[in-house]
């Protein structure tokens, strides 16, 4: 399979950006430069993760919802409040836990706790 962009991907452009701060800008900077430095840093780290994750993520998701009989998180959040899926209730669990999860991933790896996973 050929893909259409060139090197560098999104992913290695977005890796480079990070690196350069955390290794060259944050050092240099104090205060609150230093500060929005490090921001910028965690956001380019959630980009990174969600490039790398996101595309299986959705996959999953869509399957999860699908399990469910439903096309969309609105469907899901209407079909627990109307009661609709109360006799799956384990499953909406399990398929909620996972969304949980996988936002977590990519938000922040480091929130999710050892026993969870």
């Amino acid at each position: 399979m050929s893909e259409l962009h060139d090197v560098p991907s999104a992913h290695d452009l977005v890796e480079a950006v990070r690196e350069w701060l955390e290794r060259d800008v944050l050092a240099g900077t104090s205060g609150r430069l230093q500060f929005h430095a490090r921001v910028a840093i965690n956001v380019l780290a959630m980009v990174e993760r969600e490039l790398e994750l996101g595309a299986e993520q959705a996959r999953d998701h869509e399957i999860r919802l699908a399990d469910l009989g439903v096309d969309s998180d609105a469907e899901l959040s209407d079909a627990i409040r109307s009661g609709r899926l109360d006799d799956r209730l384990d499953e909406v669990i399990e398929a909620v836990r996972a969304d949980v999860l996988a936002k977590l991933l990519v938000a922040n790896p480091n929130y999710i706790s050892r026993d969870v996973t």
